[in-house]
């Protein structure tokens, strides 16, 4: 799995009030299942993206390519969301969570470039030494990806709402990684 050029890559906060329709049509999606929002509401969404906002250890972005919007990208303290008080956070651990907008017509290493784009973003703070994840372990497309981009699994974990994978990426297991070597 190789990241491809498939255009400009932006991101801006997420502002919920006008993007909660869009975001509703993707989390919403069958192929977002993994996203647990299937049930929810515009107004649903709208208010979990305002809670986001609001927060200061979650952030979350709508990615842009080429001035289109194309993808969802959260970042967040693991500490303080999401996996409080596991034993296998460190200093320096980032969490993250990425969807990619769901299509009719798939790019050929579209989600690939948009991952690297997004860990890119993840490491450009220097204190920043691992990116966390911890998707649902029966999701198989996502952790073929993470595995390209050089996650490792450490063990599965109970959550609230799933049995996640818990991994982490080192900068340097990123940068050696198919998704992160590619130039």
């Amino acid at each position: 799995m190789t990241a491809a050029t498939v255009g400009t890559i932006g991101m801006a906060p997420v502002e919920p009030d006008a993007d909660a329709g869009l975001l509703h049509a993707w989390v919403t999606h069958p192929r977002s299942v993994f996203w647990g929002m299937q049930d929810h509401t515009v107004a649903q969404v709208r208010e979990a993206y305002r809670v986001i906002a609001a927060d200061p250890y979650h952030h979350a972005y709508l990615g842009r390519v080429d001035g289109e919007p194309a993808f969802l990208a959260e970042r967040y303290d693991p500490s303080r969301r999401e996996l409080v008080g596991l034993p296998e956070l460190r200093t320096g651990d980032v969490g993250m969570h990425l969807l990619v907008a769901p299509t009719d017509r798939p790019v050929h290493g579209f989600t690939a470039t948009v991952m690297r784009a997004v860990l890119q973003e993840c490491f450009r703070p220097p204190g920043v030494r691992r990116v966390v994840v911890e998707p649902d372990v029966r999701n198989s497309r996502i952790a073929a990806l993470n595995a390209a981009a050089g996650f490792e699994v450490l063990r599965h974990v109970r959550l609230a709402d799933k049995v996640a994978a818990l991994s982490v990426v080192t900068r340097d297991a990123f940068t050696a990684s198919t998704i992160g070597g590619a130039r």
